[in-house]
């Protein structure tokens, strides 16, 4: 993985289906690692749970990078920590703004939704060929449609004032040197950062909803509640809703 920030090849398009989708073709094409697709805009993004990512022309940063990690399948988990922390790092650099982190790849900020990270992976068997950590971060977006409103948030909101994407751009890809170089310091400060422990939560799985108290993160990557009648439950894949005190 690159350990300078002089290793990233940045690639910038005005408009792509989806910046994670190309830097997986490319991967497959041979492409090396650091490889940085930026788009303006893309029509078919995508986030976790196969939901759609939209936002305007310009409004968002969206960037995703390839690595090819010597990681095994069930670590991969390490590089959404890693990109999640490194997005936050340089949000709070370039705004001055301290990104909450929501499990599992989530920045918020007063539980509104400022980013949301996706990584994705060649894998062949337990081999690991490349993976591309995509990231939309929502920049200058001051008007939301009305299904956002409630629920979304931006830089410029936040800040008041204009932000620029090159420069939180530049920022991101500084620190992801650093944390994607040292992946258990990035997941231990992740966890460190994770607003999401300590919290009341609704997890929406495929099972059916889960309440509890969020606890631990574990090893692994799953989330531990605590719940009233099954003790201690280990959540792998599901949508977290952070449940405000009654």
């Amino acid at each position: 993985m690159p350990e300078d920030p002089a290793t990233w090849t940045v690639r910038n398009f005005a408009s792509l289906d989806s910046t994670n989708r190309y830097a997986l073709a490319a991967a497959r094409d041979g492409a090396a690692a650091g490889l940085v697709v930026v788009a303006e805009e893309q029509t078919a993004g995508r986030g976790r749970l196969g939901r759609s990512w939209i936002a305007p022309p310009g409004a968002a940063l969206l960037v995703s990078v390839l690595l090819r990690p010597a990681l095994a399948p069930d670590e991969l988990h390490l590089l959404t920590a890693a990109g999640s922390l490194a997005m936050a790092e340089a949000v709070e650099a370039v705004c001055g703004l301290r990104p909450e982190l929501k499990w599992p790849n989530d920045l918020l900020v007063g539980d509104r939704k400022l980013a949301g990270v996706l990584a994705e992976a060649d894998v062949d068997g337990s081999e690991v060929r490349a993976v591309v950590v995509g990231i939309g971060l929502n920049v200058e977006w001051d008007h939301f449609p009305a299904e956002l409103a409630e629920i979304a948030t931006s830089c410029s909101v936040e800040t008041g004032g204009p932000v620029s994407r090159a420069a939180v751009l530049d920022a991101f890809l500084t620190r992801a040197s650093v944390r994607f170089a040292d992946l258990d310091a990035a997941f231990a400060e992740y966890r460190a950062r994770l607003g999401t422990l300590g919290r009341a939560v609704r997890v929406d799985r495929a099972s059916g909803p889960l309440r509890g108290i969020a606890v631990d993160v574990a090893p692994d990557g799953t989330l531990l509640v605590e719940t009233a009648d099954q003790g201690i439950v280990a959540v792998t894949a599901g949508d977290v809703v952070h449940l405000r005190p009654a």
